[in-house]
């Protein structure tokens, strides 16, 4: 991992900035996933990596407020530029470290079973991984569940 990166928590004010480079990083549109509202109510369990070429990467999560004992990772994204180097191995441990710090056992997140590279990450990442679970965002709109348990002893870095 390069040093001279610097990983923070988000704050409202990136959502332009991470919203500016969702599509091209992606290579299709996305960014109607990812409407400002994550960002002025989750900035905080949230988190912004930036190197000297500016965004590097992004976690946007949120603690359950109707399960109290989980954690949901929404959207993640690399630059295109520092992929395969660690970075969201980092922001997912990070974000295991805040959602453990508020006595969350479990964590959570989707994608579309057409995402290959996710499944493969997430099964990676130790996360258990069900379906497709047909419906799941409503109809023919299927999705892939994944949820990794944290360990009880988890004590943040």
């Amino acid at each position: 991992m390069d040093q001279g990166l610097r990983l923070r928590p988000a704050e409202p004010d990136d959502y332009d900035r991470i919203v500016g480079v969702v599509d091209d990083w992606w290579g299709r549109p996305v960014r109607s996933i990812l409407p400002r509202l994550f960002l002025d109510h989750f900035h905080r369990t949230s988190l912004v990596a930036e190197d000297g070429d500016g965004l590097a990467g992004f976690l946007i999560g949120l603690l359950s407020p109707s399960m109290p004992d989980a954690a949901y990772i929404h959207f993640v994204g690399v630059a295109p530029r520092l992929r395969g180097n660690g970075l969201a191995r980092l922001l997912y441990e990070r974000f295991f470290d805040l959602a453990a710090a508020e006595h969350r056992t479990k964590v959570k997140a989707i994608t579309s079973p057409q995402n290959r590279g996710s499944i493969a990450f997430h099964t990676a990442m130790g996360f258990t991984v069900t379906g497709p679970v047909a419906d799941y965002d409503g109809p023919t709109v299927d999705r892939v569940v994944f949820q990794r348990r944290l360990s009880a002893d988890a004590q943040p870095h």
